[in-house]
């Protein structure tokens, strides 16, 4: 009997962690018309594999999005000349409802990120060189832009001077093109990078009204001449990030005065290996859920490039690894950070590679995920 009793109890035991455990989802944007919108996955935690390719969302040019904090929120902008931001609910079966649809703040959305607390989401518009705040309502969806910023300027200039012998990366210096907007990690500030006019803008950011005031100074150059900034991420303390130039190729540390809300520029290094010559425009950039580690995707030379962080926000270059595809767009972590996936635009795949702890060294894993013109992944938090 009491054998009996002990079976029983484990088996409740068992089927109540069953009921608990809930799918984690990955959700990626594509380009037209290779791709055809928002696609859905399903994690297996254990390996990292992404399994059940469903097509979930028809938004076209549905290139970038952002999740809530909660996972109950996706995001998605619309890449075309009347952007647009659509917020869906995520059901528990990772079925989307869409909530509402609200323009983007300018032509051309290229980057979403939620400002800490989940209050405003923030938007680069390329095409217009506009950014936008966008309020997030009680229920996730979305109100209409509550500040808008156009850049002005004269545009950068067309070639860039740091890039490597034999580079021909050289584009839109033509006006200016918005590309990343993002809060730094106590929401007080907000920076954007414009790479047409080569420029670092620098806001303070009031969460309660969702109104940005330009900084003193509004913006800084550039590290170089033409060298396109594109995207940044920040330190694990916040006070600092680095910053990689599409043109270029080179990333650049970044200070950050947690008073003022102001970068001071520091070391540039290139992203690309020592020997390389030739063309190559960078791309997405990823920082370790232990801050040790920066990878780099670099477009045409199709690699990841590995560095490790010292404690001065120093780079050392590690290694350097075939994605397996071609064009590598943006590059995302699992939320356990054992596995890393480039974006491969060109060749229509997704590739995975595990993360060597604790030295952060890539290895790949033949399993490649074919999706139209992938532009970005994110992950549905782990419940």
């Amino acid at each position: 009997m009491p054998a009996t009793r002990n079976l029983f109890i484990a088996s409740l035991a068992m089927a109540a962690g069953t009921a608990a455990a809930q799918p984690q989802f990955a959700w990626v944007g594509t380009y037209n018309p290779n791709g055809e919108g928002v696609y859905r996955f399903q994690v297996d935690t254990k390996t990292g594999a992404l399994g059940n390719k469903t097509l979930v969302n028809q938004l076209p040019n549905a290139a970038q999005l952002t999740v809530s904090e909660d996972g109950k929120t996706l995001y998605v902008a619309s890449e075309a000349e009347k952007g647009v931001v659509a917020a869906l609910r995520v059901g528990e079966d990772g079925n989307l409802t869409e909530l509402n649809q609200v323009a983007s703040g300018g032509a051309g959305p290229v980057y979403l990120s939620l400002t800490p607390g989940g209050r405003h989401l923030l938007v680069a518009n390329y095409v217009s060189g506009t950014i936008a705040v966008l309020p997030v309502k009680q229920d996730g969806s979305l109100g209409e832009a509550t500040d808008t910023k156009q850049d002005e300027g004269q545009p950068g200039a067309a070639k860039p001077e740091a890039a490597v012998e034999g580079s021909f990366a050289a584009s839109d210096h033509n006006g200016p093109h918005a590309h990343m907007i993002s809060a730094d990690p106590s929401g007080k500030f907000v920076f954007s990078t414009d790479l047409g006019l080569d420029r670092i803008y620098q806001y303070r950011f009031d969460d309660a009204t969702g109104r940005l005031t330009p900084n003193d100074p509004p913006f800084i150059a550039a590290s170089s001449k033409g060298a396109g900034p594109r995207h940044f991420v920040f330190t694990p303390d916040g006070d600092g990030l680095w910053l990689i130039n599409e043109e270029s190729s080179t990333l650049t540390h970044y200070r950050l005065d947690a008073g003022k809300g102001t970068l001071t520029e520091g070391k540039t290094i290139s992203a690309l290996p020592k020997n390389y010559r030739g063309t190559s425009f960078a791309a997405g950039l990823v920082l370790s859920h232990d801050g040790k580690q920066l990878y780099v995707a670099n477009r045409l030379h199709n690699s990841i490039a590995q560095f490790t962080v010292s404690a001065n926000g120093t780079l050392t270059h590690q290694d350097d690894i075939w994605t397996r595809g071609d064009y590598p767009r943006t590059l995302t972590l699992d939320s356990s950070g054992s596995y890393l996936y480039a974006m491969n635009q060109r060749s229509d795949n997704i590739t995975r590679f595990s993360v060597a702890k604790p030295d952060g060294k890539l290895s790949f894993i033949d399993d490649y995920v074919a999706v139209g013109s992938p532009s970005q992944l994110v992950f549905s938090p782990v419940k």
